[in-house]
């Protein structure tokens, strides 16, 4: 295959490493490269083609993780000779079943894009243990598994999240106040439906979580903001402004997006005000798991004596998206009326998923995939920081975060954070403005970035130089 054919052009809206991918993609589809042929190394191909290493990097890990490319380290990389028993859905050639069926599949072309955000690491999942037990389950499909799912989850996963919660978050519950939930805004829907009614006031973290904030205000609930400060959501405000509120959604160990911990004192201010007033507190302990220093400090579950904390958890980052998958921690009083939701609604869906993340947890690969995680975003954390300080030095004020797989960046001049995320966005670049995820706007403009995906400093640097080209553009 002549090199030359996968030569980006710079006066295409496309950023380079994506028209990479593409040319790569289309060159297998056209039979150019075939099942088994080595490609370029990495620095010799961004030497021929004249970008950065980078660059060709970033396609070629986009390539990789969709399973066009195999790497074979130091035998270099290949394109995977499992495309083969795809046949002509993407090689481009046509088999006679092929002829009689729809348009030919391709894999899926939702790589993750630089910034990011919500995206694990997907390169460090393990993929083969994970195979190895959902195949277990396949092979076998017992009467469980073929069955109707239980609406209230799995049991064995229940036990299991019930488990790990006592050992690593303190919480004591058992597993029949544990409920599986289709992700997180499941969650949301079986509390709405079980304890809520339409139209009640609730606090909510002022910047918070934005999808949390649509789900709740689809679902009839009126959100009142609270500011967040340095020791997280502002209790003396909330109840100065909105003393009768019924709930409040608080992310309590990693707030959602200013990285910043709910103090002790305001925790226990904040269970004071739900006890004497019969309110809720959900409970988000989202990206708990990953701490880089310093102990965490208790959920508000573990310290709930009076039964108004409705903890929630998900599989999304710490696993991965696709499984859609969360659970929800009920006080043991109401876990009838829970229940009794629960068998009226859709249910967490097939017990295939379910099976094979319990059996996950319960062989010990969770644990040890966790503890990996926590390791591996320390250094990549730093991987970005160091890159966004170097280019672009005083334009940013980076914020100190205690873990988390999101970077926040404060701006320092006057750019709109909007408008720069807009034109970040339009060149490829998933950054999103702070002011987004605001409901007054009282905080000076920032961008948040995702960096779990960011596996080498090179590949940093990369990003970062595209995103100091949109802020010189504006």
């Amino acid at each position: 295959m002549d090199v030359q054919q996968l030569k980006p052009r710079r006066d295409r809206d496309a950023p380079i490493y994506l028209q990479l991918y593409r040319r790569y993609r289309d060159v297998i589809a056209a039979g150019k490269l075939r099942p088994g042929d080595r490609v370029p190394s990495v620095r010799s191909l961004a030497s021929e083609l004249n970008v950065a290493r980078g660059t060709v990097e970033l396609a070629y890990q986009m390539l990789t993780s969709e399973g066009y490319f195999l790497a074979r380290g130091p035998a270099g990389t290949i394109v995977s000779p499992h495309l083969e028993n795809l046949g002509g859905s993407v090689l481009g050639t046509t088999t006679t079943s092929a002829k009689t069926h729809s348009a030919p599949r391709t894999p899926s072309t939702a790589a993750p894009l630089p910034f990011q955000l919500g995206l694990p690491a997907l390169d460090a999942f393990p993929r083969k243990t994970w195979a190895r037990l959902a195949s277990h389950h396949l092979r076998t499909l017992d009467a469980v598994t073929m069955s109707y799912p239980d609406p209230l989850g799995y049991e064995p996963l229940r036990r299991a999240i019930a488990t790990y919660l006592a050992i690593s978050r303190g919480i004591t519950c058992s597993h029949e106040q544990v409920f599986v939930t289709v992700g997180y805004r499941g969650a949301l829907e079986l509390v709405c439906r079980t304890l809520l009614r339409s139209g009640d006031v609730g606090w909510f973290e002022d910047p918070g979580y934005r999808y949390a904030r649509q789900c709740l205000t689809h679902a009839g609930m009126r959100l009142t903001p609270v500011p967040v400060d340095e020791e997280g959501l502002n209790v003396d405000i909330g109840q100065q402004r909105y003393p009768d509120a019924r709930f409040a959604i608080v992310t309590p160990t990693h707030q959602s997006p200013m990285g910043v911990a709910l103090s002790l004192p305001r925790r226990l201010q904040l269970l004071e005000w739900a006890r004497r007033r019969n309110a809720w507190i959900i409970e988000d302990d989202y990206d708990s798991e990953f701490r880089y220093h310093g102990r965490p400090l208790p959920p508000l579950k573990s310290l709930d004596r009076d039964e108004r904390v409705l903890y929630t958890g998900t599989f999304s980052k710490v696993l991965f998206p696709g499984l859609r998958l969360a659970y929800l921690v009920v006080p043991a009083s109401h876990v009838e009326r829970f229940r009794d939701m629960a068998n009226h609604l859709c249910g967490p869906g097939a017990t295939l998923n379910q099976a094979t993340v319990a059996d996950f947890m319960e062989q010990g690969h969770f644990a040890r995939h966790l503890r990996k995680m926590r390791s591996l975003y320390a250094v990549r954390r730093g991987y970005l920081v160091d890159a966004l300080l170097d280019t672009l030095g005083s334009r940013i004020d980076i914020q100190p975060q205690a873990g988390g797989i999101h970077v926040l960046a404060k701006l320092t001049g006057r750019q709109s954070d909007t408008s720069l995320a807009a034109a970040a966005q339009s060149n490829g670049l998933a950054i999103q403005a702070l002011t987004h995820w605001q409901v007054c706007n009282t905080l000076h403009g920032g961008l948040l970035m995702g960096f779990a995906n960011v596996t080498e400093p090179e590949i940093a640097k990369s990003w970062v130089k595209q995103l100091m080209a949109v802020i010189q553009s504006q």
